[in-house]
């Protein structure tokens, strides 16, 4: 989750907090991660960012490599967080793992942000609910998911939700192209019939993919009404509240373990608190595009956290369909880039 921006009176104001995900160029990755929040942070900047002007090509460089690290961290602390969350799993069950994630972040926002309770509509109050809504299903549902199928497999799924918003919206026919890519990728990784995946598994990760849709939806949203990351932690705290139930009548006891607690915040801090922040700082150095295309890698680097962390193997098969999935996803991303990009006039071409 994103935190408010820090002073940076050495460079421009950051955009206003719905920009990055309205932009339709992001669509097809942002996230997201309740499990993303790059609505509510930062916009995205349009270039390379606060870094004074450096004196040598090789300082430049270097300073553009900066933002794409903390893209790259952010990405890996949130695959590895559920790599953790999983592992807890025995313990606390998935919907309380999930409770004591949606609980801490929550209160780590609350803290942070101290969002204002007044002065806000009735069509504000209504949009964070639905935004809490969908966070709560989400988060849920891809629990579940990865509760029962490899880490890797249940991220590709679930990114299917993102890459189709994506199509529908673009309404372009090379859009059919990634479509069929991802339709490739997605029958390699269930092998040819997906016999050798749990069927409830691969429903949860889609339903998570579909809310994953909604959530960029409703976080634009939510962007547009709220200031900096007020809409986003009061909509996590309805996430909270909405699941708390679920938690309590799967583990409750479970749950209140001094040593299960600590992981539940270890899990919060690695993914939510602390990618949220990453994102928001990389968001001001780079074009939202870029980001949206580095989000694309997420299955391919749970695949790694679900291996390195959980002994997840993965089959050539199912490797080959996690670089289709992202291949298609990137494609549908540069392609809105390029069908949102101003044409040169008559005369003139375009430096891009």
């Amino acid at each position: 989750m994103n935190v408010p921006p820090a002073d940076r009176s050495a460079t421009p104001a950051p955009a206003p907090a719905s920009a990055v995900v309205a932009q339709p160029e992001a669509v097809a990755a942002l996230p997201a991660r309740g499990r993303r929040g790059a609505e509510a942070g930062g916009g995205g900047a349009s270039g390379g960012g606060a870094g004074g002007g450096a004196a040598d090509g090789t300082k430049g460089r270097l300073h553009a490599l900066g933002p794409v690290g903390l893209v790259l961290a952010g990405g890996i602390s949130v695959q590895f967080g559920a790599a953790l969350a999983v592992s807890l799993m025995p313990r606390a069950g998935a919907m309380g793992v999930v409770t004591l994630r949606l609980l801490f972040a929550a209160l780590v926002l609350v803290v942070i942000c101290r969002p204002k309770l007044r002065g806000h509509s009735r069509a504000d109050w209504g949009t964070v609910l639905a935004f809490g809504a969908v966070m709560a299903a989400m988060n849920g549902l891809y629990y579940q998911s990865v509760a029962r199928i490899p880490m890797g497999t249940a991220v590709t799924l679930e990114v299917l939700g993102p890459l189709a918003l994506s199509v529908i919206t673009s309404r372009r026919l090379i859009n059919l192209v990634w479509a069929g890519l991802a339709l490739a990728g997605v029958f390699l990784l269930g092998g040819g019939d997906f016999g050798s995946l749990d069927p409830v598994g691969v429903a949860f990760a889609l339903g998570a993919g579909a809310m994953w849709a909604a959530y960029i939806v409703f976080s634009a949203r939510t962007g547009r009404r709220f200031p900096q990351a007020d809409g986003l932690a009061l909509a996590m705290v309805v996430a909270a509240v909405l699941i708390l139930p679920f938690g309590l009548v799967e583990s409750a006891a479970k749950m209140a373990v001094p040593s299960t607690l600590a992981l539940g915040a270890a899990v919060a801090v690695l993914s939510s608190v602390l990618p949220y922040t990453l994102e928001l700082l990389a968001l001001r150095r780079m074009p939202a595009p870029t980001f949206a295309v580095l989000m694309s890698l997420e299955p391919a680097i749970a695949a790694t956290a679900g291996f390195l962390v959980l002994s997840q193997a993965m089959s050539a098969m199912q490797a080959a369909a996690i670089a289709l999935v992202i291949a298609a996803s990137i494609g549908a991303i540069r392609t809105q880039v390029g069908a949102g990009r101003p044409k040169a006039p008559s005369g003139e071409h375009s430096l891009n």
